[in-house]
Order: structure tokens, then C-alpha cells, then sequence
């Protein structure tokens, strides 16, 4: 709930705008003068400042200059009479978001006070997405049964608000599973929040969470927003959970059990609506077992179970998984996709890959490398993969590109397989596009590409 602070000397004008903001569903404090708003905005953080332009001591553009003095980058709205509107202007131009003649209209208050939150969190989301966009993600490559098992989890409980406790060893791709169930949820909306809890020095880890206020402890120079209030609306992904504190364990299960947060050096209660889905790379039943994991959250967060299968046991998805790579690499590097020998494919496909999915893309970027555009051979590959003893999962023949079989490459085997796959799937959803990619767990940008790659429409 957004919380709007009104700053001015004059106390039925005050009460006007706080019942106003009352009934729009909005949290107030009241300050009869610039001091005493500053205090305000420094011990309780504020979405949203609305202040008069002229009082004593302190005036409204004075209040504003010290709140960004102090780093606090909240919207500021001047009321003033018609008689100083040069000043209300002037004040804009030093960063004020608008201004409202007095006296006023209350719709075209509502307008404003409603355009300026949005703007907020707009802002606040801008930051967050530039961060996510730098980071990039990647979409989920693979028709074995055990990866078609995942798809129809993630179609089963994307819908709902049911918790999600994803399970599976590090680089198997949790955090896709929980990017395409919100994606595909009513929530996709709103932003999707990533933390890895082993990532963060514990001490930093409750204010990631749960953000806190200016001066709550040594560095706490501005208030600062957590994840959870970052979240609201939409997502919040816990990676790795097990490597929670116990301590912080209980305060995450207080806060998923109230909806609310406090942030770090505030008593103020927000309240927060959004979904939580989890992972860790862990044995579940041990961590709880040893205590690592507290039981009565993980209870609370395992209301539905994805279990990620680890790449040795469906060594079937390698190859497309190894054209994945391949053209997400030769994108970057603005090089032509090379061709992979059919004893590379085969030995991809023994190796045991402790990695995972992960540790594969690593090793075809390092062969992309290594190669300079000719074909991707075995002395491309790292040692230890090519000096591996056999895993204990079957192998599926392959063929390289440059080796046909049936007449045709390995390549044009694969695309003939996603086409007949792609056409398939649009036929089951009567040519809608948008429920082929869920089904597909693509995105609808790779599907129109694909469409049109294949001539499918």
C-alpha cells in the first residue's frame, strides 16, 4: 500500500488531503512543516510527497532540495495558489513531478497523486528490469519425456497461487522453471524477483529481502527497497533457500504467514501480495533433517514439488541443446554457426556432465572459440570430457552435419523435427499462437520466428 506524506502549516488543508488519500487506498502522514517532514521521510519511508509551497521556516522547494540532498527519490507534488505558479514552476524544473493550484479540483488530485505512484514504481521497475536484462535468460531446449514432464508441471500450477518448491542439482535450470511459471501465470504482469540466497553475505541478506531504512545500520546512507516489496503484484524466486540463516528462516516464514514486511530500521508494517516459488540444489529431506532447512517453512513453501532431471538422464535432448548453444554464441559473436563432428555429439552425450545444462553452454561457447569457425571437432572439447569413462545412460545415434543419414544432415534431421513439432502444436491449438508457445514453454517472439523460419503460416 502506497504511503503518501502531506506537508503543510495549514491543518484543515492537511486533513482535506488525508481523508482524500484515505479513501484511495492510501497510507498518510501528516507534517505541519518542512523540518518535521524531513524527520518523517528519514525514520519512515514515503512512496509519495505532496507539500505546500509557501511555510514558514522551510518551504516546499526547500523540502525538496533536502529530500534529494538525502537520496530520497520519491515523487514530490507543490500545491500553491494561483498567484505563484511561476513558482510551482520553477520548482519543476528543479525536479518536482508537478503541481496543483489551490484551490483545487479533487479528481484532477486523484489524477496527479495516481500518475506520480505509478511513475514511482515504474521507475522502481525500470532499475530492477536493466539489472534482470544485463543479466539475460535463456528458454528451456529439450522434447525428452523428462523434460515434457516438466512442462506439464509448470502448465499445471502456473494458473493458481499455489507455492512452488523446485528441486534439482545446481545448473539443471530452477530458475527457468520459475521464470515460465510466471510467465504463464495471471501474475506475468508484474515483475518476476530473483534472489540467490548462497550469493549474498548474510549480514547483506535481510535487507535484499526485506530492504531497510536510512541510517538502520553502517552504509545504510538511503532507504532502499527489498525484493519482497519489489515483488508485489508478481514473483518472488528464493534460490537456494537451504543456505538461508535459521534466524532469517523465521522471519521469511513470519512475513509469507502475515504478508507483511518490515524493512530493517523501521517499525512500519507493508503489506505484500505475491506468489514464492523455491529451490535449492540440496537433498530436501537431509537439509531438514540436519536443520539446515527449517521444516515448518519448508511445509509452507512445498505445496507443489518440480523435481529438475539432471542432464545424464536424458542425454536425448544434447544434441538440440548443443544448437541452442551454438546459435545463441554465433549471435554474439557475429559469427556463421559451425558444424559439429558426429564423435563430438557422441561423446556429449556419454559424458556425465556434473554441471549440467549449464555446464554445457560453457563448454560449447569454449568450442566455438577454440574452433574460429571451422567444424566443432573432439580436440575442441576439454580434456576431461574427452578422456571420461562412459556414463551409465544410453546413447541415441547421432548424426553430425557434415554425415547423412537417410539423405539427410544432422542439422536438417533437427529442423525437420522442430517444423513437423511447431506445425503439430498449432494445429492442437487451433493457430493460436500465444497457447502453442506455453505448450512449446517458448516464448511467442521465438514461436513468430520459428513460424516464419519454416514458412508455417
Amino acid at each position: 500500500m502506497p504511503r503518501v506524506l502531506v506537508v503543510d502549516d495549514e491543518q484543515k488543508m492537511a486533513r482535506v488531503l488525508e481523508i482524500m488519500l484515505l479513501d484511495m487506498g492510501h497510507e498518510v502522514a501528516v507534517a505541519t512543516d518542512g523540518r518535521a517532514a524531513l524527520t518523517l521521510a528519514q525514520t519512515d519511508p514515503v512512496d509519495l510527497v505532496v507539500t505546500d509551497l509557501r511555510m514558514p521556516e522551510m518551504d516546499g522547494v526547500q523540502l525538496l532540495s533536502a529530500l534529494r540532498e538525502l537520496g530520497i527519490e520519491v515523487p514530490v507534488i507543490i500545491m500553491t495558489a494561483y498567484g505563484t505558479v511561476e513558482s510551482a514552476v520553477a520548482a519543476m524544473k528543479q525536479g518536482a513531478y508537478d503541481y496543483i493550484l489551490r484551490p483545487f479540483d479533487v479528481e484532477a488530485v486523484e489524477l496527479v497523486i495516481t500518475r506520480a505512484l505509478s511513475l514511482q514504481r515504474v521507475q522502481r521497475e525500470n532499475v530492477f528490469l536493466r539489472e534482470e536484462m544485463e543479466k539475460g535468460w535463456g528458454e528451456f531446449v529439450g522434447h525428452s519425456p523428462a523434460m515434457e514432464q516438466v512442462y506439464e508441471q509448470i502448465r499445471q500450477v502456473a494458473a493458481g497461487p499455489t507455492s512452488v518448491f523446485i528441486s534439482g542439482e545446481s545448473g539443471t535450470g530452477k530458475e527457468l522453471v520459475a521464470r515460465a511459471i510466471h510467465r504463464a501465470s495471471p501474475r506475468h504482469e508484474a515483475l518476476f524477483v530473483s534472489i540467490n540466497c548462497a550469493a549474498i553475505p548474510i549480514d547483506m541478506l535481510e535487507s535484499e529481502l526485506f530492504g531497510h531504512s536510512k541510517g538502520a545500520f553502517t552504509g545504510a546512507y538511503k532507504d532502499r527497497v527489498g525484493k519482497f516489496e519489489l515483488a508485489d503484484g508478481g514473483t518472488l524466486f528464493l534460490d537456494e533457500i537451504a543456505e538461508m540463516p535459521p534466524a532469517l528462516q523465521a522471519k521469511l516464514l513470519r512475513a509469507l504467514q502475515e504478508s507483511t514486511i518490515e524493512r530493517l530500521g523501521s517499525n512500519r508494517s507493508i503489506a505484500v501480495d505475491l506468489r514464492v516459488i523455491a529451490a535449492t540444489n540440496r537433498d530436501v529431506q537431509q537439509a531438514v533433517q540436519k536443520g539446515v532447512l527449517r521444516e515448518d517453512l519448508f511445509y509452507r513453501l512445498n505445496v507443489f514439488t518440480i523435481a529438475m532431471p539432471p542432464l545424464r538422464t536424458h542425454p536425448e535432448d544434447i544434441p538440440l541443446l548443443v544448437i541452442h548453444f551454438l546459435d545463441k554464441q554465433s549471435q554474439k559473436l557475429n559469427v556463421a554457426r559451425p558444424g559439429v563432428a558426429d564423435v563430438v555429439l557422441s561423446r556429449l552425450q556419454e559424458y556425465a556432465w556434473p554441471g549440467n545444462v549449464r555446464e554445457l553452454g560453457n563448454v560449447m561457447e569454449r568450442a566455438l572459440v577454440l574452433s574460429r569457425g571451422a567444424d566443432i571437432e573432439l580436440r575442441h572439447l576439454p580434456q576431461e570430457i574427452v578422456t571420461a569413462s562412459p556414463s551409465q545412460v544410453s546413447t541415441v545415434p547421432l548424426a553430425s552435419p557434415t554425415t547423412h543419414v537417410d539423405g539427410l544432415s544432422f542439422t536438417q534431421a533437427v529442423a525437420n523435427f522442430e517444423k513437423a513439432l511447431i506445425a503439430r502444436t498449432l494445429t492442437e491449438t487451433a493457430g493460436n499462437k500465444t497457447k502453442a508457445a506455453h505448450v512449446l514453454a517458448i516464448s511467442e517472439r521465438t514461436l513468430w520466428y520459428k513460424v516464419k523460419k519454416y514458412r508455417l503460416a
